[in-house]
């Protein structure tokens, strides 16, 4: 990636639009799930299906199925094969070593409760645990066997990322990447041994994605993602965060709201227009497509 690239945070490989939708199979798709696969293939000549599936603890073959059910009833085809994170894990393993080989994650052992106590006590900065533990208690559960969970050195990730942004179509603006109130995520969980974030970044980069589609409520997390990228010499995609759909009462839909899963909709004989309309309208692909040409080339 060269110079240039890092400091816009411009699709660096190329500047072709090409989306993803990428579930989780923990619950059924929501009325908010249709809304974003719905922008993501209005903004892409068709969109490519990756199932987020890391979370073992979590994910089931049914709403796996379930996922390409509901995408096929409401007539929103993704191209190609479907991707699937859990058949990607040893990729996110090398990108994992690459992160240590630079020094810049620690392992961290601290059990729920201890993490929980570190938490609820009064922050001076972001969160950081490499010192949570005394060295030889940490060496202890090391030689016990322990799992850790793996953070970023942020600062330390920062100080050599430099300075970088993120390209936001919403805003048509190239935004600084601020990790200030971030701390130390992390970036390989105990339990999966990958996370959110590593995985999403390595996922995006294979797939060829250029233009991220994603609900606002995610938006958070972006600055995160980007210093990955830096960081691993990924190509940065640009992203639009779209509006987030509402229950009646205005809280955000969850996968717990069966009312509103789409397979509970069609089995109470909505059709696949009679959902749509329960959506916001869709107004902005055009200027956001606008934005990316203009702000990737």
């Amino acid at each position: 990636m060269s110079s240039s690239d890092r400091d816009q945070g411009t699709a660096a490989v190329t500047h072709d639009v090409k989306t993803r939708f990428a579930p989780s199979p923990t619950g059924h798709l929501h009325l908010g799930h249709a809304f974003s696969a719905l922008v993501t293939a209005r903004l892409g000549d068709g969109y490519h299906l990756r199932i987020d599936d890391i979370d073992h603890t979590r994910c089931r073959a049914d709403y796996t199925s379930q996922i390409f059910v509901d995408l096929a009833f409401l007539g929103l085809p993704w191209t190609g094969e479907p991707t699937r994170q859990s058949d990607r894990l040893a990729d996110y393993d090398r990108a994992l070593d690459r992160l240590r080989e630079m020094d810049l994650v620690y392992p961290c052992y601290l059990t729920r409760s201890e993490l929980a106590a570190v938490l609820s006590a009064p922050q001076e900065a972001p969160l950081a645990t490499d010192t949570a533990l005394p060295q030889d208690e940490q060496d202890r559960r090391a030689d016990q066997g322990m799992t850790p969970a793996w953070r970023l050195r942020t600062r330390a990730a920062m100080a050599q990322a430099g300075n970088i942004s993120w390209t936001d179509l919403r805003t048509a603006t190239h935004r600084p990447v601020d990790m200030t109130s971030h701390g130390d995520v992390v970036v390989a969980r105990r339990d999966i041994g990958t996370s959110y974030h590593l995985s999403v970044v390595v996922d995006d980069a294979m797939d060829g994605v250029t233009l991220v589609t994603r609900g606002a409520d995610l938006e958070d997390s972006t600055p995160v993602h980007r210093l990955l990228q830096a960081l691993l010499n990924l190509p940065a995609p640009a992203y639009y965060h779209h509006e987030l759909v509402r229950d009646a009462a205005g809280s955000r839909l969850a996968k717990r709201s069966q009312s509103q899963a789409i397979s509970e909709l069609r089995a109470n004989g909505l059709a696949a227009t009679d959902i749509f309309s329960r959506m916001p309208e869709v107004t902005e692909t055009d200027q956001i497509l606008e934005n990316f040409f203009r702000l990737v080339n």
